[in-house]
């Protein structure tokens, strides 16, 4: 992009353990629906950016896969692009669920900030439903651990406290050209936000029913004449009962889920969108170096 007076830009990483509300939080920033977002935790799995503007800054939020005591492959490779996220970034914002409290998965996190360079701000999120009382208690703990620059008390779900967030990172960003056009939100390609919109359903529908290891692959992606867009995608599962659960009696679920994808990726892409799911069952999928490659996750031995 080429500069113009009084541009700034800069990175946020936006960092935390798994359920603190990242990906609420970023959605809100940029004032739409960038990163998916489900009431299971980890549902985040590779860095995305998000793309918010104030005034004459861009600011590009990074949201990061929850950071958590990694047990396997998968876990390794998704706390491995979390903190990847972090590297080269203007602010590091730590995001704490205000509700959830303080505990062994958000002290080793906030500590680990302590000995960085980068400016650090505080985010307590949630404190619409969280004990009032307990707030400042938060607060005071993690600056005694880490020394803030700013804290912030915010609800990304009620929007409270996100106009004052908003203006203190957009003047922490440094003078600098805009990356990416003014109307561009994310640096996902619509390819990858189909997958993700598909496997956000995945999560809300089937809740427990699914295990957490599940992915979901776009094989083919391609613009029809009429402009619309017609998707092939395949969720790979683990075991033949889990594909059962997925595809439901007479296939209804497998069309319910396949319907409100749909229907969501043809408002963010606005245009039609022919969207057309597999299940195939694939064991220890989450062992293959393809399967990481095609949902933009390193290998990590």
């Amino acid at each position: 992009m080429t500069d113009a007076p009084g541009e700034s830009c800069g990175l946020v990483a936006v960092v935390g353990a798994p359920n603190a509300g990242k990906s609420t939080l970023v959605n809100a920033l940029v004032g739409q629906k960038v990163a998916i977002v489900s009431p299971k935790a980890q549902t985040t799995r590779t860095r995305l950016m998000g793309v918010a503007l104030a005034g004459r800054a861009q600011v590009l939020l990074v949201d990061t896969p929850g950071i958590f005591e990694p047990r396997r492959r998968l876990d390794r490779a998704m706390v491995a692009a979390a903190w990847s996220g972090a590297e080269g970034a203007d602010v590091l914002a730590l995001v704490v669920d205000a509700k959830g409290g303080l505990g062994p998965k958000v002290m080793p996190i906030a500590e680990s900030l302590a000995g960085r360079r980068e400016k650090r701000f505080l985010i307590l999120n949630k404190v619409d439903i969280a004990d009032k009382a307990r707030l400042l208690t938060h607060a005071q703990r993690l600056n005694e651990a880490v020394g803030f620059a700013e804290t912030f008390f915010v609800s990304a779900a009620t929007g409270d406290g996100l106009p004052e967030l908003k203006a203190a990172l957009a003047a922490a960003m440094p003078a600098g050209a805009w990356h990416f056009p003014e109307d561009q939100v994310s640096d996902a390609t619509e390819r990858a936000l189909a997958a993700e919109v598909t496997r956000e359903q995945l999560y809300l529908q089937l809740h427990a029913e699914l295990p957490y290891a599940s992915a979901v692959e776009t094989e083919q992606y391609k613009e029809r004449d009429d402009g619309s867009v017609e998707i092939h995608q395949q969720i790979l599962v683990a075991r033949a009962t889990q594909r059962a659960i997925v595809l439901g009696k007479g296939g209804a679920r497998i069309k319910e889920i396949g319907a409100r994808a749909r229907a969501e990726l043809s408002g963010l892409m606005e245009r039609p969108v022919h969207l057309y799911l597999h299940v195939k069952v694939k064991e220890n999928w989450d062992e293959d170096r393809q399967v990481y490659r095609d949902i933009g996750l390193d290998w990590v031995e």
